[in-house]
């Protein structure tokens, strides 16, 4: 029993020194002071000031063939022969295909009957044998007959309006042209031809830059496939409306193809240059990217020997200096490009040479 008491007090004991301890160990928030940091850092600055650089403006698109035409006759009709196949170069004025000569004869026949009848009627008219409503009547019949031989001919012997490439045929000698839509563009045609060089593209272009775009501006042309190749083009159409919907006007761009590498649905970065700008410049070791984000800021040096973080964004960039873009900053600031990597808003400074 004695033994049990003393257990008893010597936990009592144990109770109030465990007690007593936790209660001093306790701070009160309020009355604890944050250590201000009083480090003077070193630091180098720079004076901010603009630059002329140049402002391209760059935009996805798809390659066109500069023109395309899908080709038939002004009628149906039988086809005699097509001279040429999928993938065949053609010249301006080849002939590609020759439609059934029946009409054509016909034609050529009622012509030449009109053409005598007309000269007869020219010279009894002359000589006052004839009167003037009947020598209108043959001139008229001779008119109509030639502009229908003309109409045939043009439609019987189909030549090639363009330098291009054959890169469709939907029929072949024998068939009936019918003149039922029969291409992937949903129009009638007996071949598709393209031109390839130049090629083209239409580019949308946002609508801020509509006063900036000219006529002949020039343009640099990259495809994925030649990675190293620049093909060089120029605007050569500015459309005259701006889309509701996209707040984007389009232009068209000539791309220049002599080797023919490049071919229609290529897809294609063009850059445009629209002219030149005056801009912040920096050097890419005076902004510092915050751990984690993507957020970028710059260090200035106050004139009382501390700092001011200000949030940029990133422009152009050319080798190892930036545009830097904020309404916070202006020309003749004292941004740091040394000695910032520990710096925060407000810290202690000290500028070196």
């Amino acid at each position: 029993m004695k033994q049990i008491k003393i257990l008893f007090a010597l936990s009592l004991v144990a109770l109030v020194v465990v007690s007593c301890g936790k209660k001093t160990s306790v701070e009160d928030p309020a009355t604890t002071e944050a250590v201000a940091d009083t480090t003077v850092y070193k630091v180098k600055v720079m004076t901010l000031a603009q630059q002329k650089i140049a402002r391209p403006v760059e935009y996805n698109a798809n390659l066109m063939p500069y023109e395309e035409i899908n080709y038939a006759p002004a009628s149906p009709g039988r086809i005699e022969e097509i001279m040429v196949e999928i993938g065949t170069r053609v010249s301006k004025g080849q002939v590609i295909a020759r439609m059934e000569a029946t009409q054509l004869q016909q034609a050529k026949e009622q012509y030449e009957n009109a053409r005598s009848n007309f000269e007869r009627m020219d010279t009894l008219y002359k000589l006052n044998s004839i009167s003037e409503q009947v020598y209108e009547g043959a001139k008229t019949q001779y008119e109509v007959s030639k502009s229908s031989y003309d109409f045939l001919k043009k439609n019987t012997l189909l030549v090639s309006p363009i330098n291009g490439i054959v890169t469709g045929k939907y029929f072949e000698g024998g068939e009936l042209y019918s003149g039922a839509p029969n291409t992937p563009a949903g129009k009638a045609a007996i071949v598709t031809l393209m031109q390839i060089n130049p090629m083209k593209a239409i580019v949308s272009i946002s609508e801020k830059y509509f006063p900036l775009t000219k006529k002949g501006m020039k343009a640099d042309v990259k495809v994925d496939i030649f990675p190293n190749r620049t093909f060089k083009g120029e605007i050569s159409r500015i459309y005259p409306t701006i889309s509701a919907d996209t707040r984007s006007f389009e232009v068209e761009i000539v791309i220049n193809n002599n080797d023919e590498v490049l071919r229609p649905g290529m897809f294609s970065r063009v850059s445009i240059n629209m002219g030149q700008i005056d801009a912040l410049i920096l050097p890419a070791i005076a902004v510092v990217k915050q751990e984690g984000t993507n957020d970028r800021y710059v260090f200035l040096a106050n004139g009382d020997n501390t700092t001011r973080k200000i949030k940029v964004e990133i422009g152009q960039r050319f080798d190892d200096k930036l545009e830097i873009i904020s309404e916070e900053l202006k020309e003749g600031d004292q941004v740091i490009f040394a000695g910032q990597d520990k710096l925060m808003d407000k810290s202690l400074i000290t500028i070196v040479q």
